[in-house]
């Protein structure tokens, strides 16, 4: 339940903290005085989204922390797959900056906002002043009924299947699509395939034919090249071997007479090796080197064969042109075996949607089931609220068709007048029948979907004085087995709840500042009594206010 709450630098709140009691709070004050700031700070808190306007300094951080206590195990594993310590007490707190960045927390660890909403909704179910109309919608009215079925496991093994069922109803259409075109598309496929097939493409060749072309081409230049090389090292009157030669002996006289000399003779003698290496790779060069007209014209051709290939497929280099071939070579092995492909296709989509079907009518039937009970509880609540003749039906109607939550329908049927069968929500509920339906869904919820606290926002909006009290001995009922908090103007209502709460503003001059503080008993008499009576405490009113305190 939710034990304390801290606000700071919040809209009109400068400070404020306030502690919150077990069972039925009711929290009261003038029009203006910060009550639904109060809850806008606590959605804050949850992980709703920031409005970057409400700093009350604007040169100061805004914080506000809900200290929670954690007595219910079931929510252990969510705190777990989170990384998140699983304490007795659990502290949600929220900072917006002057820069308006936000950062959340919990128990001091740093979340994400998606983390600090997806737990805080399991902590606090918070009802904003518009949410009644939220019944005549009709995906909230389908995710209630889940919740109540408990169909969580079930809705995403379907939803897996439904994804899964849906890629395979696509590639089959693609495969048929593919199969249905012109058959001339394929054979111009085919007829490109056969070209690059017969010029029998080689990796790397096109790279090898540009080198030897350039060697051939240039073979008498470099031939003559290697030859006068080769006769500088070896064949000619000033040859440098012999020449090097020559060093070798008069360096062997040398050493006889200068010993130091020695390494000098060893270091020529290694020259020499190298120059007869080299001497000898020019000479095997100089012989590898032939002109041959014919071998000349056949690279040629091929080079120009693969040039014209390249230029003819729009490809800027010669891998590209193997990467052509190879992609050809698939597009035309998957035509040639679409129709093995749409077979399997066929088969594998008739395997998930036996599957689908399957979950489905899990779905339905668990649907139907809760709805009956559902329906039942509802009206048994709704009527208990000035509306006797009140009749509530959760319709389930199987589609045709799959969709994401299934092949049902939700409506939710509601008659108030005595001899009317029930119609669509949307069509027959007014704005006053809608908050009593709300209130009603909500307590028959609250046995089904345990969350430790509930606050309201002027649910009881638009009722008259009679159903306001039986309103809030509902409330006081709910409140036996959860912690709930509501915001009213109404006395009926505020006389029912176990804790008053009375929030009001005041001004210092210079800044408006809202404050709250817990009524004691005398004061409570007075605040009813200043709600019967528009303000006015007369004696007439605090009687009243002392009877509906009883």
């Amino acid at each position: 339940m939710l034990q304390q709450l801290h606000i700071s630098n919040y809209a009109l709140i400068d400070e404020l903290s306030v502690s919150f009691e077990p069972g039925f709070n009711v929290i009261t004050g003038e029009t203006g005085a910060g009550k639904s700031i109060l809850l806008g700070a606590l959605g804050f808190a949850l992980g709703d989204r920031a409005d970057t306007n409400v700093l009350y300094d604007k040169d100061k951080k805004c914080v506000v922390e809900a200290h929670f206590a954690l007595d219910d195990d079931m929510l252990r594993p969510l705190f777990e797959e989170n990384d998140l310590d699983f304490e007795a007490e659990c502290i949600f707190r929220r900072e917006l900056n002057p820069q308006k960045k936000s950062r959340a927390f919990i128990n001091d660890t740093p979340v994400a906002l998606q983390t600090m909403k997806e737990i805080g909704c399991q902590l606090a179910d918070i009802h904003s002043q518009h949410d009644s109309l939220l019944l005549t919608d009709a995906d909230f009215q389908l995710r209630l009924l889940d919740d109540i079925a408990q169909n969580g496991a079930i809705l995403a093994d379907y939803q897996t299947e439904y994804h899964n069922y849906n890629g395979l109803k696509r590639r089959l259409n693609e495969l048929k699509e593919m199969a249905d075109k012109n058959t001339a598309e394929n054979d111009y496929l085919k007829f490109q395939l056969e070209e690059l097939d017969k010029a029998g493409l080689k990796e790397g060749e096109y790279a090898d034919i540009e080198q030897t072309l350039s060697v051939m081409e240039n073979a008498e230049e470099i031939k003559t090249l290697l030859v006068t090389a080769n006769g500088l090292l070896d064949n000619s009157e000033n040859a440098i071997l012999g020449q090097v030669n020559e060093l070798t002996s008069t360096l062997s006289r040398l050493r006889h007479l200068l010993p130091d000399t020695d390494s000098l003779g060893a270091r020529v003698e290694n020259l020499k090796v190298e120059l007869k290496d080299i001497a000898y790779d020019l000479r095997r060069k100089e012989d590898d080197t032939q002109f041959d007209e014919g071998q000349l014209q056949s690279l040629q051709e091929r080079y120009d064969l693969l040039s014209r290939l390249m230029m003819k497929h729009h490809v800027n280099d010669f891998e590209a042109l193997i990467t052509l071939r190879d992609s050809l070579k698939e597009r035309v092995n998957a035509f040639e075996n679409i129709d093995e492909a749409i077979a399997k296709a066929e088969k594998e989509l008739k395997e998930s949607e036996k599957r689908l079907s399957q979950q489905a009518k899990v779905l339905h039937d668990k649907r139907v089931e809760a709805a009956t009970a559902f329906s039942e509880k509802v009206a048994t609540l709704v009527r208990q609220l000035a509306m006797p003749f009140a009749q509530f039906q959760v319709s389930v109607e199987k589609q045709e068709n799959f969709g994401n939550k299934g092949t049902d329908a939700i409506c939710f049927l509601f008659s108030a007048n005595k001899g009317v069968a029930p119609d669509d929500l949307r069509r027959v509920a007014s704005g006053g029948e809608l908050s009593r339906l709300m209130l009603s869904i909500k307590s028959a919820v609250s046995e089904y979907n345990y969350i430790p606290t509930l606050i309201f926002d002027e649910i009881d909006t638009g009722v008259s004085g009679e159903v306001a009290a039986k309103i809030g001995g509902i409330m006081r009922q709910m409140g036996n087995a959860l912690q709930l908090i509501s915001i009213t103007h109404l006395p009926q209502v505020a006389s029912k709840a176990r804790h008053h709460y009375f929030i009001y503003k005041d001004n210092d001059g210079l800044r408006t500042q809202s404050h709250i503080r817990m009524l004691n008993a005398e004061e409570r008499v007075t605040e009813i009594a200043k709600m019967l009576s528009n303000d006015q405490v007369t004696p007439e009113a605090l009687r009243a206010a002392e009877v509906l305190l009883k």
